[in-house]
């Protein structure tokens, strides 16, 4: 009985020791004091060392796009460090290329700021703002789809249509830390004092607090505008649109904008879902048609048995394989998953679509 309380008394001092000497470390090792942090070779911050460069941009109200919210699986939040990066980290070589290695491209995320610092980013990422918004809607439009408006007060923002914004989830019971999460704006670039996001839920941190937690009358903070995805206003010619799910959102704030601005352009929109119970905002899509100078609504159901259903079937590179004409002067903007964009640039380059033609926002 003596050998197993001595036993218990020697492992309690030693994990006593070792949190001792972890404690040590966090505050010896660990802390790196104040350090300065250059951007843009002109101005100059004083900063905590010790964060990523991510979060550590982000205190100063520099915001970063990041869609995984800083866990290092998106690839959006490179910024050029020319001094003090410390070497390129394992987890950063998936989502950078040779050519950006060499040129000292950086994952801001994974990338600490240990020592003083001197990092490069375009100067739009300055007018990137935060909002403390409060949500006036939330709608069902299927079972996993929430059409969502946020009022921003008196504040506005500018956008370009297709463009996206970062949703803040705090912490919440099953989630201890707050996340940002990237979602493409599907209101009108002329609502300023707002914005409306389609949000589906995928079982992630940030679509869980929105399907499971948030509530009309709830207070949001959002970030943005991001995105090099948006209408190109010296394109001329028809257009295509395509996507699938939440991929709608910010084809539909430039229908929107098309509507708005009476642009006079052919276009259609080739949208991809399972069944009748995966399509919405049929009805606006239908006011679309009747507003636009010559736009088609077109979506493809891929799973679905009833005779009911008299549309298209199949996926949405089958849909522009019939419908489109080869050689035809079009521009192309998608939105969707990552293999359903490859498969859709494929099928426009199939009907002489160039690449430089083609613009996409895969999530």
């Amino acid at each position: 009985m003596s050998t197993i309380i001595s036993t218990v008394v020697i492992f309690s001092i030693l994990a006593a020791m070792l949190a001792l000497i972890l404690t040590l470390a966090d505050r010896t090792i660990g802390n790196y004091g104040e350090v300065k942090l250059k951007i843009n070779k002109d101005k100059v911050h004083v900063v905590e060392g010790g964060n990523n460069l991510l979060s550590t941009l982000r205190a100063q109200k520099i915001f970063i796009p990041s869609a995984c919210g800083g866990k290092g699986s998106c690839g959006y939040c490179k910024v050029k460090v020319t001094e003090g990066g410390g070497p390129v980290l394992s987890t950063e070589l998936p989502w950078l290329t040779k050519d950006e290695i060499k040129s000292n491209v950086r994952l801001s995320c994974q990338c600490k700021v240990k020592q003083d610092i001197e990092i490069e980013i375009p100067e739009e990422l300055f007018n990137v703002r935060e909002y403390s918004t409060y949500v006036v809607k939330m709608e069902q439009l299927t079972n996993t789809i929430k059409h969502l408006r946020f009022d921003l007060g008196e504040e506005e923002i500018h956008f370009k249509p297709g463009q996206y914004v970062q949703l803040k989830a705090p912490a919440y019971e099953g989630s201890p830390d707050e996340v940002y999460r990237a979602y493409s704006v599907a209101s009108s670039v002329n609502d300023k004092h707002a914005i409306e996001l389609l949000i589906g839920y995928t079982g992630g941190i940030a679509t869980t607090y929105v399907h499971q937690h948030l509530k009309k009358g709830d207070s949001v903070h959002i970030n943005g505008p991001y995105g090099e995805f948006y209408y190109h206003e010296d394109d001329g010619g028809p257009i295509i649109f395509a996507g699938a799910g939440t991929g709608m959102a910010p084809i539909i704030s430039i229908l929107q904008y098309m509507a708005d601005n009476k642009i006079h352009r052919k276009a259609v929109f080739f949208f991809g879902a399972k069944t009748m119970d995966d399509l919405f905002l049929v009805d606006r899509l239908k006011d679309f048609e009747e507003t636009l100078y010559d736009f088609k609504f077109i979506p493809a159901l891929s799973r679905e048995e009833s005779p009911e259903w008299t549309g298209e079937r199949g996926r949405v590179p089958d849909s522009i394989s019939k419908y489109v004409e080869k050689g035809s002067n079009y521009s192309a903007y998608l939105c969707g998953s990552p293999a359903m964009i490859d498969s859709i640039v494929h099928a426009l380059t199939e009907k002489d679509i160039p690449l430089e033609k083609i613009y996409y926002d895969k999530f």
